[in-house]
């Protein structure tokens, strides 16, 4: 088989299965073990996969620029957002992630919303303006420009001083194995110590994050009240909410 082949081979595999398993595909197709890791390699290399102990799963779309993601499952991102509202309470306190599914959420939120409101993301607390009765605190930091927030050690220490009823976390990837990823170490660090602050975290799981994942784990499932989806689910260790 050729290279090219392999290569659609595996990732066709990826697309319909959701994962592969380097060794069991070897045997199924007669090629080396060592070929389809080889490949792999080459795969994640280019952006294509995300290599697991044995073998791959499908990366995330969510790993593009924050621009271009604006623009991936604009629907997906609203139904999500409209479910995500819907659980904020009047005078609540709520930390949002960024990101650009957070944005959709702030976007459908009710003008005359009395809340209070903490993030590390000036676009999300820029959103926010026209919320007269909502109050914004901004937490600062390095800024990781792919998903306009503050991430590092200054941003990780502001955060430790807030005490909220929920959080809304953004992750590029929902795995039933992998978990709630993300693609940088600093900015999973920063949405773990968020998520230490919060009653209950929420996950905003817009449709193309399900089945996918990133390098960086963020929380096991155990750690979240649920995840805010509108797309068909396998089995998570979390209550799936429908959007």
């Amino acid at each position: 088989m050729l290279a090219a082949q392999r290569r659609d081979l595996l990732l066709e595999r990826l697309r319909t299965d959701g994962r592969i398993v380097a060794k069991d595909l070897a045997l199924e197709v007669g090629i080396s073990e060592d070929t389809i890791r080889r490949d792999l390699r080459d795969l994640a290399a280019a952006g294509l996969c995300q290599r697991v102990y044995g073998g791959a799963l499908p990366v995330s779309p969510a790993i593009a620029d924050y621009a271009t993601r604006q623009g991936v499952q604009p629907d997906s991102k609203q139904r999500v957002a409209r479910a995500a509202a819907k659980l904020i309470e009047p005078n609540a306190t709520v930390i949002l992630d960024g990101g650009t599914t957070t944005l959709a959420l702030v976007r459908v939120l009710p003008l005359d919303l009395r809340a209070t409101v903490v993030t590390h993301s000036p676009t999300i607390a820029s959103a926010l303006a026209d919320h007269e009765n909502v109050e914004v605190y901004v937490i600062g930091g390095r800024l990781f420009k792919h998903s306009m927030v503050a991430c590092g050690a200054a941003a990780v220490e502001a955060a430790r001083g807030v005490h909220a009823d929920l959080f809304f976390l953004g992750v590029t990837g929902v795995h039933p194995e992998a978990g709630l990823t993300t693609g940088d170490a600093d900015e999973a660090a920063m949405k773990r110590a968020l998520a230490g602050q919060a009653a209950d975290t929420y996950v905003l799981a817009s449709a193309e994050k399900i089945g996918a994942a990133s390098r960086f784990t963020v929380l096991p499932f155990t750690e979240v009240a649920g995840v805010i989806t509108d797309a068909p689910t396998p089995v998570l260790e979390a209550p799936v909410i429908p959007a």
